[in-house]
Formats: C-alpha cells, structure tokens, sequence
C-alpha cells in the first residue's frame, strides 16, 4: 500500500535547491527586481543569501512563492 502524496508542493525540497533554481532560471538581477530584498541586489550569493533567508520568514515565503509560480516554467 503506498503512502498519500503529500499536497505541499514544497515537499522534499530544500531552500538550497529552490535558491539554486530561481538563480539559474532568472539571475540575480532579475531575481533582485522580482523580490525587493537585499541579499539579492548587494553582492549576491547563494551562500549570504541561505543565511538570511533561513532567518528572515517573510523573505524566505517570497522566495518560495515565486518558486511555486515558475515551477512550470523550469520544465519547459
């Protein structure tokens, strides 16, 4: 018997790998003008941009929003 598929869309990914793929897919330029925060427009880093993500909540909900949304996009 398989266990249900969990609804989360987020399930099983980690923040790394969302960053990861938003970086590939827009750049940090474009990611900077899509999401108004810092770690994205001063010298960006996956690496600084993890570490404020993990502590801010209301930035890391934007980051995993957007993902949701452009999912779609990467299977293109």
């Amino acid at each position: 018997m398989e266990k249900p598929q969990s609804k989360d869309p987020l399930h099983g990914i980690t923040l790394q790998r969302i960053l990861e793929q938003l970086v590939d897919y827009y750049g940090f330029d474009t990611l900077s003008e899509l999401i108004k925060i810092k770690c994205f427009t001063d010298n960006p880093s996956i690496k600084s941009s993890l570490t404020f993500l993990r502590k801010t909540d209301w930035a890391r909900k934007k980051v995993e929003e957007l993902y949701i949304k452009t999912v779609p996009k990467f299977k293109v």
